[in-house]
């Protein structure tokens, strides 16, 4: 008869063969198996850790290879596994204290030291730029004065108007093109979008047109070649077809700078059609590691990332569709009795703080069972089917839109109805096969979940600018 243990190291190894196909859930569930048979071994949490940091749920991450180290404490990898955690979670202090730990047991790591090398060029980096940041660099570019090069031949933005319907679609024909918008013409669209944005709500109020519709997206990330085939199939934003943008729309996708560029130009031209929630990814800790400050550093120089970080903070946190839909990025609360009201009074202009509503709407997660727990994430709550009756019932709403979680089937029905999530970055990040979902509502208030695949790309891998983003550091190299 086979011991407790040799049964749970069977049960690591058919874990280990479904980690092997990338199906890293169904291997998380094996290797919980496995430790509900022997908790004593410190490789099945390190494997179980290993699983999460490929599901990116970064909380779990640091709270399985903690228990790694407390059952050994010399075991390097656990140390590797909550580096890794912690530096997606930018907390780049407390990810050199794991990689040190790690060369500390294993001097002759090459690995573990490189890593070690990479987080304290990245935290001298980050300390730098904090001591020569102002907080109103963005205010100092002077797009105006800019000299447009002869050799030139792109769009323009022209006379006292900017902005039309006719400079977006040659805008929009451009960078399907692989080509860069001028720094001049950039530099106005963000300026003009933080203007209209600065004027909106925390909470802003959408209504439906008598008629018609307002569709919600879900996360872009930079996949800007799947947005423009999405607008194909549900129409590209305008009064008539008013649209709201529900967070995440850089980062991951190698595409970011077009992406918003084009939502701005939108919203610039369509301020009361087009809507966009502020995701997790519009914050400068993601924008360092996940892609998008090296990317606006390589397509549009060093000093214009400041003006993005003030955008982006100015961006409101939620919306309600016809006093009826509450949307937000991520999620709802760590308490029961939050009104729009307290909602509508956050101070939104930062960055997301360590906890509260504002963070918890960026970065909360559904789960199935009743009650709250701590978020897999490491930030935020998951919260449960009861959360989301009493947010309802508190505010006279009928239903919460999120998104912030890859499904599948591009969007996923929660709490009988009650909660849906939706994602629009299909085949995500280039691997991950799923489609891409947008919710359509009527003035019936029903949802309408529209689908679709994604489509071909230049061959400009996800996460190519990753590394200017941490000074050198490529994070997908971390998770090996």
């Amino acid at each position: 008869m086979a011991t407790p243990a040799e049964r749970a190291n069977a049960v690591k190894a058919q874990a280990n063969e479904l980690f092997g196909k990338g199906e890293f859930q169904a291997a998380v569930d094996k290797y919980s198996e496995a430790i509900e048979i022997d908790n004593s071994n410190a490789v099945f949490f390190t494997n179980r850790a290993f699983a999460h940091l490929k599901l990116e749920n970064w909380g779990s991450v640091i709270q399985d290879a903690t228990t790694a180290i407390e059952l050994d404490a010399k075991y390097i990898k656990a140390y590797y596994r909550r580096g890794a955690a912690r530096l997606a979670l930018g907390k780049l202090r407390e990810a050199k204290r794991d990689f040190k730990e790690a060369v500390l047991l294993d001097p002759a790591n090459r690995d573990a030291r490189a890593k070690l090398q990479d987080v304290e060029k990245a935290i001298k980096m980050d300390r730098l730029a904090k001591a020569l940041s102002r907080d109103d660099e963005g205010d100092s570019l002077d797009p105006e004065g800019m000299e447009v090069e002869d050799s030139y031949t792109g769009p323009r933005l022209e006379g006292e108007d900017h902005v039309t319907a006719s400079f977006v679609a040659e805008m929009l024909e451009w960078f399907k093109q692989e080509k860069k918008l001028h720094k001049k013409y950039a530099l106005q669209l963000v300026l003009q979008a933080r203007d209209i944005l600065k004027r909106e709500k925390t909470l802003q109020e959408i209504s439906i047109p008598e008629g018609g519709h307002v569709t919600v997206f879900g996360d872009l990330h930079g996949q800007f070649y799947d947005m423009l085939n999405a607008w194909n199939i549900l129409g590209q934003p305008s009064r008539e077809n008013p649209c709201l943008f529900n967070g995440d729309f850089v980062d991951r996708g190698s595409f970011s700078v077009e992406v918003i560029l084009s939502l701005f130009a939108l919203k610039i031209l369509y301020p009361k059609s087009v809507f966009l929630n502020r995701g997790n990814h519009e914050t400068t800790n993601m924008n360092k590691i996940y892609g998008f400050e090296g990317e606006v550093v390589q397509k549009l120089g060093s000093n214009t990332m400041p003006l993005f970080v003030d955008t982006f903070r100015w961006l409101p946190l939620c919306s309600v569709i016809d006093n009826k839909i509450f949307v937000t990025h991520g999620g709802l609360f760590s308490r029961d009795g939050v009104t729009l009201d307290e909602l509508r009074r956050i101070d939104r202009h930062m960055e997301p703080p360590d906890e509260g509503l504002m963070t918890e709407m960026l970065w909360s997660d559904p789960q199935k069972d009743e009650g709250r727990a701590p978020s897999k994430r490491g930030v935020g709550v998951a919260f449960g089917p009861d959360v989301t009756s009493n947010f309802l019932d508190t505010n006279g709403l009928k239903m919460v839109i999120r998104s912030h979680e890859c499904k599948d089937e591009g969007y996923e029905v929660e709490a009988d109805g009650k909660l849906a999530t939706v994602f629009s970055a299909p085949n995500y990040c280039d691997q991950m096969g799923n489609k891409a979902a947008a919710v359509r509502f009527k003035q019936d208030l029903e949802p309408e979940y529209i689908q679709w695949e994604a489509v071909p790309h230049p061959s400009v891998r996800p996460m190519q600018y990753a590394s200017m983003g941490m000074g050198g550091l490529n994070f997908f190299n971390m998770m090996r």
